[in-house]
């Protein structure tokens, strides 16, 4: 594919959710370094691992298994608000004809009460779609996207610390 050309993009992987979980973090669309690993947040500068990592106190996950148990053990799901659409690249803002993911799925199956969106563009197809039909009201936190360099990694464990609060 050509840099700066539109890919249809469906999403590659399940969500990660059991029936323990009490909150749900929605990405947007995983990146394109996530869908080569086939993982949420894959991209090595993205902050999302190192930040519940650290709102939790444990060491940084580095397989996909240690990564799952991080967040089965914290009673979190991990989605996404779009399903397919068309994207260069990674690029949020170049995101287009969306079709949002059945979170139902997720919320019909597990506790989840709450709802965190990792960054504006989630929140933004996270309220267009799911708000209503789900009757949950999600807080977007600042994005762990490398492209949030203006978030230092302390500030966002400030800001996203909301999520602990919320474990029992």
């Amino acid at each position: 594919m050509n840099k700066g050309q539109y890919e249809h993009i469906t999403h590659p992987f399940e969500p990660l959710f059991n029936a323990d979980a009490r909150v749900l973090i929605l990405g947007s669309l995983p990146s394109v370094k996530s869908r080569e690993q086939n993982f949420f947040y894959g991209h090595p500068q993205n902050r999302f691992w190192k930040l519940i990592a650290a709102l939790f106190d444990e060491p940084v996950p580095q397989s996909i298994e240690e990564k799952k148990m991080l967040i089965l053990n914290h009673k979190i799901a991990l989605w996404d608000s779009i399903y397919s659409c068309d994207i260069i690249g990674s690029s949020d803002s170049s995101i287009k004809n969306v079709v949002p993911t059945d979170l139902r799925r997720i919320t019909d199956n597990s506790a989840v009460t709450r709802v965190f969106c990792n960054g504006k563009t989630s929140g933004k197809y996270y309220e267009k779609y799911h708000e209503a039909r789900l009757g949950i009201k999600a807080t977007v936190l600042p994005s762990t996207s490398p492209a949030n360099a203006a978030w230092s990694l302390d500030k966002l464990v400030t800001a996203w610390s909301v999520i602990k609060d919320i474990e029992v």
